[in-house]
């Protein structure tokens, strides 16, 4: 699934070419250093992402779970076990956010 990269992520990595190079190497080790399979790791990072608000992370991690094989309801169902921790408010943000995703995703079938 190959998707636009955001405008500001684009701008960031031409510019700090040796810090775009860090964080890719960053993100390799961190998903060689344990057992956690792909779907999973994006999984929490997508929990990660809408805990700490930030909408253009839950469109990346919703493509990228997507993408390595998670359900739509996995997507869902990660979301909304956070509700107890990070309120409804911001759970109902983050469905909103990956319902861009997922929606679109379905448009294009």
């Amino acid at each position: 699934m190959v998707s636009k990269l955001p405008d500001q992520f684009v701008r960031v990595r031409k510019r700090f070419k040796k810090f775009a190079s860090a964080l890719d190497e960053l993100g390799i080790a961190t998903k060689e250093s344990g057992p956690i399979d792909e779907k999973t790791s994006h999984l929490i990072q997508l929990a990660a992402s809408a805990a700490i608000r930030s909408e253009g992370s839950v469109h990346s991690h919703t493509r990228r779970a997507l993408a390595a094989g998670a359900k739509i309801e996995e997507i869902y169902h990660a979301i909304i076990l956070l509700t107890s921790t990070i309120g409804f408010p911001t759970v109902s943000a983050a469905l909103s956010w990956a319902d861009d995703i997922i929606k679109g995703k379905r448009a294009k079938k």
